[in-house]
């Protein structure tokens, strides 16, 4: 007799080499004993695939989002929860089937995971960040110094405003006026590990706390440039965990009511 199909989740993204969410989530079910349960990574060249993925895999009931989606998956969604409305972006998304169509709620459990990374830290609400980059994970972690209720600037390559500098215009003196930095671009991940955001370090001291999001490899010339400089400095696992234990909360909640 054949047993009953398994439930399937995944990650979609462009390029994947770079996740640790299917190892992740393959020794959690083994460890807790979830035995109903896939995890598959699923490259798309475009978001536009999105449709072809869900009608290839019908048992899929739910992904998470990782670059360059994690915006442009919005209007592909049904319906957001209150974290997305907060960020502009979604990392999580949960399947419904509704008659023979298919339901796509979107959340943010970035928000949450970027919340679990910094706990630790003596961060207050007095303090300013900078956060590199402006892309989908920079938007979990503004929501998240939003509720902190620090003050934070966006440093970007193409655009300069009133909460945003351009690279080219940072100064020592932003970097000492921000104690909290936060790397929320790719630049480091494996394999393009020899890479790193274009600021200031010499104005970096141990006064300040630097959070980079990339987790692979574990430790990124980010990391070690801001460490010399004798600044604390962590990488994006804890954050990666928070947010996976979150997600998995979501669907496995919907797979039990």
């Amino acid at each position: 007799m054949m047993g009953t199909p398994k439930m399937v989740f995944g990650l979609i993204g462009n390029p994947l080499d770079h996740s640790f969410s299917a190892r992740y989530f393959s020794e959690k079910f083994k460890k807790e004993g979830i035995d109903y349960a896939d995890y598959r990574l699923f490259p798309l060249k475009n978001i536009s695939l999105l449709p072809e993925l869900l009608a290839n895999n019908p048992l899929l009931c739910g992904f998470n989002v990782t670059i360059p989606f994690k915006e442009q998956i919005l209007p592909w969604l049904d319906e957001v929860d209150n974290s997305v409305k907060e960020s502009g972006a979604v990392n999580t998304v949960l399947i419904r089937k509704v008659g023979d169509k298919n339901m796509l709620s979107g959340f943010n459990t970035d928000i949450f995971g970027f919340l679990e990374l910094v706990k630790d830290f003596p961060l207050l609400s007095s303090d300013k960040a900078l956060i590199l980059g402006t892309g989908g994970a920079s938007k979990a972690v503004s929501a998240a110094f939003r509720r902190l209720g620090i003050t934070y600037t966006f440093v970007s390559r193409n655009t300069s405003s009133q909460d945003s500098l351009l690279y080219t215009e940072l100064q020592k003196e932003h970097i000492q006026q921000h104690r909290i930095i936060v790397n929320t671009t790719p630049l480091g991940m494996f394999p393009e590990i020899s890479t790193c955001p274009e600021i200031p370090y010499h104005a970096i001291g141990n006064e300040h706390v630097i959070f980079d999001l990339v987790y692979n490899p574990e430790r990124t010339v980010f990391i070690d440039k801001c460490s010399q400089q004798g600044a604390i400095a962590v990488n994006g696992l804890k954050m990666l965990y928070g947010q996976a234990e979150k997600s998995w909360e979501i669907w496995s909640g919907a797979a039990t009511t």
